[in-house]
C-alpha cells in the first residue's frame, strides 16, 4: 500500500467537510447523546462553517491518500492565542486529525502527523501542540508514540455536555 500526502486547496474544502462531519460521527456518537451530537453538529461543526476553512488565512490542510484513495487529513491552524503554557513561542496547533475508518492501523496517522511536523518546521515553528478528548484514550496512545506530551487540560463543550480535553505538546 502507497500512502501519498498533499496540501488541500479550496478545490476539496467539500470532501474535507463531509469526511470531517463523518468521522466525527463515527469516533464520537457511541459516547455522547443524539442530542449533544446534533447541537454541536448544526451549530459549531457545520458543512458551511468546515469548507470556509480550507483556504482561509492561517489554516493548512493536509490530505493522506492511501493507494490514491482519500485516508485522512489534518488541519494546522496558526492561531494568534496559545495555551498559556506555550504563550511567547512559536507554536502551532493541529485542530483536526482525522482518518477513516479502513486507514487505521495502515501508516496513514503517522505519515500524516510526520508532514504536520513537516510542515510546521517550514513554517519555523519550535511546538507543535492539540487538544484531544480525554477519554479517547487510542489517540492519545498515538500522540504519545509520535513523541507528545500532555501538558494541560481545557473544557470542550459538545451540545450541552461539559467535556475536557488534554492539550498535548512535542518539540520540533
Amino acid at each position: 500500500m502507497e500512502i501519498r500526502i498533499s496540501m488541500a486547496g479550496k478545490e476539496e474544502a467539500t470532501v474535507i467537510a463531509d469526511m470531517s462531519i463523518r468521522t466525527f460521527e463515527e469516533t464520537f456518537a457511541s459516547h455522547n447523546t443524539a442530542e449533544n451530537m446534533e447541537h454541536f453538529l448544526r451549530t459549531q461543526f457545520t458543512r458551511e462553517i468546515l469548507i470556509q476553512q480550507v483556504g482561509a488565512p492561517r489554516n493548512d490542510f493536509l490530505l493522506a491518500w492511501l493507494d490514491d484513495r482519500l485516508a485522512g487529513y489534518a488541519r494546522l491552524y496558526d492561531s494568534p492565542e496559545l495555551p498559556r503554557e506555550l504563550s511567547g513561542t512559536r507554536a502551532i496547533e493541529v485542530s483536526r486529525f482525522y482518518a477513516e475508518q479502513f486507514a487505521i492501523g495502515k501508516g496513514v496517522g503517522k505519515s500524516l502527523m510526520e508532514a504536520c511536523f513537516d510542515l510546521a518546521r517550514k513554517r519555523e515553528k519550535e511546538w507543535i501542540w492539540l487538544g484531544v478528548w480525554e477519554k479517547n484514550h487510542r489517540a492519545i496512545a498515538f500522540y504519545e508514540k509520535m513523541g507528545f506530551r500532555i501538558f494541560g487540560r481545557h473544557i470542550f463543550l459538545l451540545g450541552q455536555d461539559v467535556q475536557h480535553d488534554w492539550e498535548m505538546k512535542r518539540k520540533l
